[in-house]
């Protein structure tokens, strides 16, 4: 085969590859702001008519002061999410705040959509995550520093301190969503099998059932 030919079928082949593994375009438009109410959804929210949008779109004042924190592991996040600011539609980025009472715990959890970047507002944490080779990568940050989640991880935050902490995350997607391990586990609807559940952590049926009804979600 001529060098010429050679040449050319691999330009070719690479433009193929190029095109199989090609990524999301960007927006097409200037702005896209969410509109829930129409019920359409093609990988995010339809778009508000342009006329409509107004400054309220992109704008939230929801992180400016610390969540009151009433739960068991004692943290809150505040979510800034497209659900919060339309205007972050089609956008690809997202906020949310997290306070965390003295001993506060984030519990291990992963967000499948989003890499998070946290910046520490106040106190220090305990922070780290899981990689698929079960390797824990852990550091302790204090207030000015961030440390990065990549994407899909199981991680976690927790305040060992005597006093508060809080802090603000950075993530590449409007919608990252959120995957706490033991909820998502024990306390799904419909459950998961306690034989499953049983076998997995090497644990009984009684030990399964206290469990889950410590994290059963709880009635309005």
């Amino acid at each position: 085969m001529s060098t010429t030919k050679t040449l050319a079928i691999l330009v070719i082949f690479c433009c193929t590859i190029s095109y199989v593994h090609a990524s999301d375009p960007d927006t097409l438009q200037d702005l896209c702001v969410a509109l829930p109410s129409s019920g359409v959804k093609v990988n995010g929210f339809a778009c508000k008519p342009e006329a409509n949008v107004s400054a309220a779109d992109f704008f939230f004042a929801g992180l400016a002061k610390p969540g009151v924190i009433n739960n068991t592991v004692g943290s809150l996040v505040t979510a800034a999410n497209v659900e919060k600011i339309p205007g972050l539609n089609t956008l690809g980025v997202s906020y949310s705040r997290i306070d965390y009472k003295a001993g506060g715990l984030n519990p291990p959890h992963t967000h499948p959509r989003a890499t998070e970047v946290v910046f520490v507002l106040e106190g220090e944490l305990d922070v780290g995550f899981i990689t698929t080779a079960n390797k824990l990568i852990s550091k302790s940050i204090k207030q000015g520093e961030i440390f990065v989640f990549p994407k899909g991880l199981v991680h976690y935050q927790k305040n060992n301190g005597d006093k508060p902490a809080s802090v603000l995350s950075a993530f590449s997607s409007q919608l990252p969503g959120t995957l706490s391990i033991a909820s998502a586990l024990f306390g799904s609807t419909p459950i998961v099998p306690d034989d499953v559940l049983s076998q997995a952590f090497q644990i009984d049926a009684k030990q399964v059932d206290a469990i889950k009804t410590k994290l059963a979600p709880k009635k309005a």
